[in-house]
């Protein structure tokens, strides 16, 4: 008899290209193979879940959203903790006070600060190359995200950071430690550092024990596929893990195993070899 698992799917870099919200041919066919074989699959993002509209008509079992702050099974939502009230304005005025650029992510939407545009602009300027600008622009309009003036008050999940410094952000983790984690990946194409805020009350790794008691599953029947730093405590938590080829090379050092990029159907092919599906 097949011993039904539960796949836990990273977003960005995993299943699509970073910010892109079309699916490869190979992976939906190899997902809806895997649920049809009493499988199931879920999303394993930080993205928040108004981000995850244009993926869902692809049909998973459930989505973890938020790095883990927002769990939804089905139709039943499982766990839900936004930031309290303190704990979004002590988060929001220390970075401001290091002059590190913000994007925070409520529930529906998402909001950056306008000057992070103002400086990518100066950059692209001085650079000779809007091709950094094109492409924050293109980011910023596939996941909809909008300028912070249009922020409500909306409850807050994590805030993304985009920091000039390294020591910006070593001083803003250090104010914040007490209720938050800083993960900090490398710079990304603009010479920012990039990172995210999390709430130390969550993250992927207990959001996949979370689902996998609820679907009274043991964790030794997880499989975990991500392709960066922020998806470790995934990578750590299930029964097996496995790093995208384009991945992050610390992170394919602690994987259990690597599969082929998203370009090269990595899911499909890691579905298979580990018999999720069948010819």
């Amino acid at each position: 008899m097949m011993e039904q698992k539960v796949v836990f799917l990273d977003i960005d870099g995993t299943l699509t290209q970073p910010g892109c919200n079309e699916v490869p041919a190979s992976a939906v066919w190899a997902i809806a193979q895997a649920r049809a074989q009493g499988h199931y699959v879920y999303l394993c993002t930080g993205r928040n879940f108004g981000m995850l509209s244009p993926l869902l008509k692809y049909d998973f079992d459930g989505i973890i959203s938020s790095a883990g702050g927002y769990i939804q099974c089905g139709d039943e939502v499982i766990y839900d903790c936004p930031m309290t009230e303190p704990q979004r304005q002590a988060a929001m005025d220390v970075l401001e006070k290091n002059g590190i650029f913000r994007t925070v992510e409520c529930k529906e939407h998402s909001y950056v600060d306008e000057c992070l545009r103002d400086y990518l602009y100066s950059q692209a300027a001085q650079k000779d190359n809007i091709e950094i600008l094109q492409r924050r622009e293109r980011l910023e309009q596939s996941l909809g995200i909008l300028p912070m003036k249009e922020y409500q008050g909306e409850q807050v999940y994590k805030i993304v950071v985009m920091s000039k410094s390294m020591e910006a952000l070593v001083r803003a983790h250090e104010a914040l430690e007490k209720d938050f984690d800083l993960c900090v990946q490398e710079k990304d194409v603009s010479g920012l550092f990039y990172g995210e805020v999390v709430n130390k009350a969550f993250d992927k790794g207990r959001a996949i024990a979370r689902v996998c008691s609820y679907l009274h599953l043991p964790i030794e029947r997880s499989m975990a596929i991500g392709d960066s730093l922020n998806d470790l405590e995934m990578m750590q938590t299930a029964g097996l893990s496995i790093c995208m080829d384009n991945g992050s090379e610390k992170l394919k050092k602690i994987a259990d195993d690597i599969c082929p990029s998203v370009s090269e159907h990595g899911i499909r092919a890691a579905f298979y070899k580990y018999r999720l599906i069948t010819a």
